[in-house]
């Protein structure tokens, strides 16, 4: 009997905040996805991808275009990695409006990448080979930072679009410091940052399974 009425009595003002935090947090791991596909995948393409392009300014011990033939399509593998978990996250959970939703979501990381390589193409013959390179690094980088932050907003994630900002922040620094800056931030804080975060919340999520 007094098992039953325990059982039955209302809740705390602190069991209950406990119980609203520890829904919001198994809700956003539902819609955000998995942690290893959409932080760690973007991580290790800057980190190879930038840090090639860092060892090409600061030692000049492979060319711009070796550089950028590795970060490019470590960069596109991790867009199509990330957004096919974030749609898969969305999608498993809830239908209709939220799966149209990160549909068109995915298709905004296509088009924002095509519009830069259209851009790139245009404007890095009329710069110098460093100038070009950080071009195209700070557009692809903006287009990450403002696609995470809407990612976040849009599914109610604040880890997703606090990294975003956080990589809009460096990548101003880095646009304003120059091509070597600009390969460094992004490699170590970005892409090292990003990896971290993921294995971080993978193991979080594990744990609380």
């Amino acid at each position: 009997m007094d098992r039953l009425e325990d059982d039955e009595r209302p809740l705390s003002p602190e069991e209950t905040l406990r119980l609203i935090e520890e829904q919001q947090a198994r809700t956003s791991m539902r819609l955000g996805g998995d942690p290893l596909m959409i932080y760690t995948s973007w991580g290790v393409a800057w980190l190879a991808g930038f840090g090639a392009l860092f060892v090409h300014y600061a030692y000049g011990s492979i060319t711009q275009n070796m550089a950028l033939a590795v970060l490019f399509p470590l960069m596109i593998l991790a867009m199509a990695i990330s957004s096919f978990a974030q749609r898969k996250g969305a999608a498993g959970q809830v239908r209709g409006e939220s799966s149209v939703r990160g549909t068109m979501y995915g298709f905004a990381w296509a088009f924002g990448f095509a519009c830069m390589g259209a851009l790139g193409t245009r404007l890095s013959p009329l710069l110098p080979p460093d100038e070009s390179g950080l071009l195209w690094g700070v557009m692809s980088m903006t287009i990450v930072a403002v696609l995470y932050m809407a990612g976040g907003a849009i599914w109610r994630v604040p880890m997703m679009f606090f990294l975003g900002a956080g990589v809009a922040v460096l990548n101003v620094i880095g646009a304003v410091g120059g091509p070597g800056l600009h390969a460094l931030l992004m490699s170590v804080g970005a892409g090292g940052g990003f990896a971290v975060v993921g294995v971080v919340q993978w193991w979080r999520q594990r744990d609380r399974a």
